[in-house]
């Protein structure tokens, strides 16, 4: 490593950050605070195995946690099925009334459609003047005094219906007496098994993250997932409801969930802390947000604060919106892409959950809907929220899916809460509200879609010509140079997803992978050219300056590239192969006839200027020969050989000739550049032999990088070159020219004469 502080590795892999002051190269990890996965910075000679084998104690604590939940859920089916109950169902009607809706007792088979008033053990009548005996859930009642009768009147129900018989009162006058029975594990309703299932698997997701790998971040997922399942099992709960909630969850309800909800919004404060990086003060950051939810639900349970449901509304929204600017943070110290897109889906949660507010918060006015949109609303975001959250470890890998299925999630819930909002409050027809809010919503979901996944997305800012470009050239230069495998790739990597690091790690994979935030990308180097080991592999991050998310289609099309690059190399060789062996059968053809010839001729001539004159064409012949043979040349060889051959003939002609000879790397010419610029210079010191009359010849050869400069100036009579007529010669010198990417401009020099300069820029391009 040296020791003045430059970089080693090929400075061409170095890529603009755009908007930042200089090229970043990095060898990661990055820093302690970015994510990487285990390894990814180190050697190894095989590609990676899963990180976590899940074995030992990970095993045994996750059937431990799977034990505990399904006992806990046996227990409460147990408990729920062995609570007394009337086998009846009941229903809202048009009036803010309770009515039978169906019963199997024959006792109360005629009843069914009348009205519910009141209900009697003997001693005790509760009467019925409203539905919140059918409102299965008092944290979704907006106003405290109605979440006090609301709790009231079920623990009057709940132990009405403890007794073995209960008297029920309809409007028409009728009195019936009804024996309670239990209604066993089997008659709980599918709804419960439903939900309650779907909770305990989203909680042991969460767990299994955690135990996979014991991280901050994971611990928060955890946390989410558990609140969530815990949710969920309450509205598991709630809907075993017929007439009251069973004790004592009609008293735990408003307090448990209210704090569930809460946690949900730290832990996400304390997960947007950690990832995509960590940020500074995370710790006293995360642990402001637990102080804050735990500070409104202690004033909760204190009976310090009033109006407790827009509080704990406004609180999740709050620490939300305080996740979303960590977020915008975090972009701004590292331009990770995942942040954008965790900030617009917490914008997209936050909208929808104030949506879902104010739907429940208007509802509330008219006593007829309010506890079905409550009940409906809320059903419809738990439950997609908890889907998310147990479908985000197994769509990591696929997260154009996650996305898809997080925006319908949140898109469903919309039209839902749009639905009840407009049914509730403008007093909407069924079908028209219906209507309405799904216009809305698709119109919401086009938007949202395009504003969430146009930048994160991105696209390839190579165009196919562009690329074809690039992997012919590629092809080309790795046949020559084999070691530079894997800094050409990386260049086209560059190009092709304009990531701001971008470096080669030692570590050898069998096929692309993304890594798991979806920040960065491995790509393996291919066998190419003559090398018998790979050299590990290429990792880019942050790709689009920090928009654009990785994802497997982006690692198929990087396979896809590297399998082009391979083929394209191997027809190379191929072709290469077929025309080596043409220029040799040319190269032996000229020497065994032509060659014999011109010989034959030397020794014949009658005169010593034509022996002379057939010695140089000799000369001439032997040196394309030779060219043709050979499959490269070496600039210093091909140079030397170029002064030999123009001497002889300018000396011969009596001008005098000056060659200046400059380079920076004496490269390899391929047949096709030495071809090209032999004729070149042929041509041109044969035009100024011809034409000019000069007596002295200036040539300048200049290698700089990949640039060349030939400039060949001569004193003759040459004037006015814009007007000359450019026949076979000077037109053949543009069409070589040309073919090596370049350009030629004749000028008159002062006194007189008359200047050529050829500029080649990137030879290597032209291969």
């Amino acid at each position: 490593m040296p020791q003045d502080g430059s970089d080693p590795r090929d400075a061409s892999l170095n890529n603009t950050w755009p908007g930042r002051g200089s090229p970043t190269w990095t060898g990661f990890p990055v820093s302690a605070d970015s994510e990487l996965e285990p390894g990814q910075g180190h050697p190894a000679a095989e590609p990676a195995e899963p990180l976590i084998q899940w074995r030992g104690w990970r095993l045994q604590a996750f059937f431990l946690c799977a034990l505990v939940g399904l006992s806990g859920l046996a227990i409460l089916a147990h408990e729920l099925g062995s609570r007394l109950h009337v086998d009846a169902s009941w229903r809202a009607d048009g009036r803010g009334r309770i009515e039978l809706a169906s019963s199997a007792d024959p006792l109360l088979q005629p009843h069914v459609g009348k009205a519910l008033v009141g209900v009697a053990d003997g001693a005790t009548t509760v009467g019925i003047t409203s539905l919140q005996g059918l409102q299965r859930s008092p944290r979704w009642l907006v106003k405290d005094s109605d979440r006090a009768r609301h709790l009231v009147l079920h623990e009057q129900l709940a132990y009405l219906f403890a007794g073995d018989e209960v008297r029920l009162h309809f409007d028409d006058g009728a009195k019936v007496t009804v024996q309670t029975t239990p209604r066993g594990i089997t008659g709980l309703p599918v709804m419960f098994w439903l939900l309650a299932a779907f909770g305990l698997g989203v909680a042991l997701v969460g767990a299994s993250a955690l135990l996979s790998t014991p991280s901050g971040r994971n611990l928060a997922y955890a946390v989410m997932a558990l609140s969530q399942g815990g949710n969920l099992v309450f509205m598991a709960i709630e809907a075993t409801l017929e007439l009251g909630l069973p004790m004592p969850f009609a008293r735990l309800d408003m307090p448990v969930r209210m704090a569930l909800d809460l946690v949900t919004a730290a832990a996400m404060v304390n997960a947007v802390c950690l990832t995509p990086r960590r940020l500074p003060g995370a710790i006293w950051i995360a642990a402001g947000g637990w102080v804050f939810a735990a500070g409104m639900a202690g004033l909760f349970s204190a009976g310090m604060l009033p109006s407790a449901w827009w509080w704990t509304q406004v609180g999740v929204v709050a620490l939300g919106l305080f996740a979303t600017g960590l977020l915008g943070w975090s972009y701004r110290i590292e331009p990770h892409p995942f942040a954008i897109v965790l900030q617009r889906f917490s914008f997209a949660a936050i909208a929808t959950w104030t949506l879902l507010t104010v739907a429940v918060a208007t509802a509330d006015q008219s006593a007829a809907s309010a506890h079905n949109v409550a009940d409906v609303a809320s059903l419809v975001w738990y439950a997609f929220f908890g889907s998310v959250l147990l479908l985000a470890p197994f769509l990591v890998k696929s997260q154009d899916r996650l996305r898809e299925f997080s925006l319908m999630a949140a898109i469903t819930t919309v039209a839902i809460s749009l639905d009840v909002l407009l049914a509730g409050a403008l007093s909407l027809e069924p079908f028209a509200s219906l209507t309405v809010s799904l216009l809305l919503s698709l119109t919401i979901y086009v938007l949202a879609r395009r504003w969430i996944l146009s930048q994160p997305m991105g696209s390839s800012v190579l165009t196919t010509e562009r690329m074809f470009e690039q992997l012919y050239r590629i092809a080309r230069e790795v046949e020559a140079r084999p070691e530079r495998t894997a800094t050409l790739l990386a260049q086209l990597l560059g190009e092709l997803f304009e990531p701001l690091e971008i470096d080669v790690i030692d570590r050898r994979y069998r096929k692309s992978r993304v890594t798991g935030d979806g920040s960065g990308m491995v790509v393996p180097v291919p066998l190419l050219g003559g090398d018998e080991v790979a050299s590990g592999s290429v990792m880019i991050r942050f790709a689009q300056s920090g928009r654009h998310l990785f994802s497997s289609e982006d690692a198929r099309l990087t396979d896809r590239i590297v399998e082009q690059l391979r083929r394209a190399v191997h027809f190379d060789k191929a072709v290469e192969q077929g025309r080596r062996e043409e220029r040799l059968r040319l190269a032996q053809d000229l020497h065994d006839d032509i060659g014999a010839r011109l010989l034959t001729m030397m020794y014949k001539s009658q005169s010593p200027e034509m022996e002379d004159y057939v010695r140089h064409t000799l000369q001439d012949l032997k040196t394309l020969t030779r060219g043709l043979a050979a499959s490269n040349h070496r600039l210093s060889h091909a140079a030397a050989e170029w002064k030999t051959d123009l001497t002889h003939r300018l000396t011969a002609a009596h001008v005098e000739l000056k060659w200046n000879f400059t380079f920076d790397d004496d490269i390899l010419l391929t047949v096709v550049h030495w071809s090209a610029l032999t004729r070149v210079l042929r041509e041109l010191v044969s035009n100024a032999i011809a034409h000019s009359q000069a007596t002295h010849l200036d040539i300048d050869f200049r290698l700089e990088g990949d640039r060349i400069e030939l400039t060949v100036s001569d004193d003759g009579v040459g004037r006015n070159p814009r007007a000359w007529s450019h026949g076979l010669g000077l037109g053949g010198v543009r069409k070589r020219v040309k073919q090596l990417g370049g350009a030629v401009e004749w000028r008159e020099v002062a006194p007189h004469g008359i200047s050529c300069r050829v500029i080649i820029r990137e030879l290597s391009a032209r291969w």
